[in-house]
């Protein structure tokens, strides 16, 4: 998994709010997930198209042929391992007990 195009996929506001579409609901068709950014923009299905491309290439969102139609479906690893990695580290222990001496030094 290469963090730099997680990183990228999940930096953009559309590319979140396909992902949270699909976690709603997974299995959706490109159609269904124009519904979900149209509401919110003029994006066309081509637009569409490119951001769904760019979480597919980050892993993010893997596709599968279901007759005619294909479906995207989200694949929450890759933010699992983003937060293993980078986020669980900043919210150990230690971490915490230095917030928390630092909120109570400075309040009044």
């Amino acid at each position: 998994m290469d963090d730099d195009l997680v990183f990228k996929a999940l930096a953009d506001g559309t590319r979140r709010r396909l992902l949270d579409a699909l976690h709603e609901r997974d299995g959706r068709t490109l159609r269904e997930l124009e519904e979900v950014v149209a509401g919110q923009s003029e994006m066309t299905r081509f637009g569409v198209m490119k951001h769904v491309k760019v979480l597919v290439e980050a892993g993010l969102v893997t596709t599968r042929k279901s007759g005619r139609n294909t479906l995207h479906q989200l694949n929450p690893v890759p933010i699992r391992l983003i937060h293993d990695r980078w986020i669980s580290r900043y919210t150990e222990a230690p971490v915490a007990a230095l917030s928390e001496l630092k909120h109570r030094l400075e309040s009044p």
